[in-house]
């Protein structure tokens, strides 16, 4: 529950910073505007031909009464634009980061340094390399996203479950890779893999459940995930200070300040002073242990922030 609420903490915190630096509010506008056309045409489209996919994909229907064919293809068609609904949610920040890499890129290190400055470790990539690292790793999300969507979609047609239980499986399942897709912003700066990302917030699920699924049910409503995915992307930056224990390079702005991003992040033992100095794997205080690549053996146990 702690974790839950620091999530939720760490959303508003980043609606909050946009709101307070109004130019970089503006600065992270352009992308998501432009990604949300794109994805409120394809779901037009998508709800014409919804019926004509659902007689297509049920063809064993054909011979049915017409309630039966009726309802069966009527509850498809509603599952089918759900589904990509969810996946859309999911996605949809994966498709923002890679039309405004540059406004996101710069947007999230203006976050840091005003939190305590940038990590010690900070990774500098070329425009085209970064844009190519950030499509790979959308790939590999939406690969795991589809993981989950598609055994959720076809247990939808269980009734009951899939009319409660689903639905917020559904929910959990695009929160946690929404988060996971915004975080990527300030993990790619760290040299952190995808999958290393992807094992950093299984550690911390509540954490990313309760930044990530707030944040879907928001893009649900029309036209708010453009005012929103700024913040987000601030507030997923924030999170990652967390995960990562991230102090200050020698020299930038704020490397004085104890803890890590100054007091009242929201995460136990993080971020105020008197915070752990026990150093992480990638050398930061407090951080959490990631698991090793498979194959190899694990590494020495480090003691992570209190509570998580």
């Amino acid at each position: 529950m702690r974790d839950l609420g620091a999530g939720l903490r760490y959303l508003g915190r980043g609606q909050q910073w946009v709101f307070t630096h109004g130019r970089w509010f503006g600065f992270g506008l352009l992308p998501a505007l432009i990604a949300l056309v794109l994805y409120a045409a394809a779901l037009t489209v998508l709800g014409f031909y919804a019926d004509d996919i659902a007689t297509w994909a049920t063809p064993f229907a054909d011979d049915w009464g017409s309630t039966g064919r009726a309802l069966t293809r009527g509850v498809f068609a509603v599952m089918l634009w759900i589904g990509v609904l969810m996946l859309a949610v999911v996605t949809f920040a994966a498709v923002a980061l890679l039309i405004g890499e540059p406004f996101y890129e710069k947007l999230s290190e203006q976050v840091e340094e005003s939190e305590g400055g940038l990590p010690e470790d900070a990774v500098e990539e070329s425009l085209l390399r970064g844009l190519w690292t950030s499509l790979c790793d959308s790939v590999y999300v939406l690969f795991r996203t589809l993981l989950f969507t598609i055994p959720l979609f076809f247990l939808g047609f269980v009734p009951f479950i899939g009319q409660t239980v689903v639905p917020a499986l559904g929910f959990c399942v695009s929160g946690f890779f929404l988060t996971l897709e915004l975080a990527s912003v300030a993990l790619q700066r760290r040299g952190v893999p995808v999958r290393e990302r992807l094992a950093m917030l299984r550690q911390r699920k509540a954490l990313a459940l309760g930044f990530g699924v707030p944040l879907v049910l928001a893009f649900l409503v029309p036209l708010l995930a453009v005012p929103l995915m700024p913040g987000a992307v601030a507030g997923a930056t924030l999170l990652v200070r967390d995960l990562t224990g991230t102090r200050p390079a020698p020299g930038a702005s704020g490397a004085g300040a104890s803890g890590v991003g100054g007091p009242g992040l929201g995460a136990p033992g993080v971020g105020g002073p008197g915070a752990p100095g026990v150093p992480g794997p990638y050398g930061a205080p407090g951080q959490q242990p990631v698991p090793p690549p498979y194959g190899q053996p694990p590494a020495p146990p480090q003691y992570g922030p209190p509570g998580s």
